[in-house]
């Protein structure tokens, strides 16, 4: 993927959903544990050295799965390539389960899956469409059809 690095590097400097210091390994073998800052913003995961202000690196958090490992600590994956994995370990089970819930909610594939079935259910109940009065109430890229669940 290309990407523009000061614009990513801005982008680590907006505001978080979620921010803490945790027990990261990348993927490669014979990785070591280190502490990082880890970052949530949008659908980036950024990590930081505990010591500086630019991120080491970054993770797009679209096409992933996060999958519990052991209690405490969970791993990303990606599904072109499962094997690349990386893992993650909190400081307890509450801040573990957080991290999974916001990281799963972070995609803009779910994102857009909730907006699909709220406009839906708005719908529904109203017999209008709540997106029409921005104008895209038949944009397409809005639409289920050709979907896989």
């Amino acid at each position: 993927m290309r990407y523009n690095e000061k614009e990513l590097q801005a982008l680590s400097r907006q505001p978080a959903e979620m921010a803490a210091e945790l027990g990261m390994r990348g993927p490669k073998k014979g990785s070591v544990l280190k502490r990082r800052l880890v970052k949530l913003v949008v659908n980036f995961l950024f990590y930081f050295r505990t010591d500086e202000a630019e991120p080491v690196g970054a993770l797009l958090l679209e096409r992933c799965r996060v999958i519990r490992e052991e209690p405490g600590a969970f791993s990303i994956s990606f599904i072109e390539d499962p094997e690349r994995k990386y893992h993650f370990e909190c400081s307890s089970e509450e801040q573990c389960q957080e991290w999974m819930e916001a990281l799963r909610r972070a995609s803009y594939e779910f994102m857009r899956r909730s907006l699909v079935f709220y406009r839906n259910e708005i719908r529904k109940v109203t017999g209008k469409d709540p997106l029409e009065q921005f104008g895209i109430s038949e944009e397409a890229r809005f639409q289920l059809s050709g979907l896989q669940a």
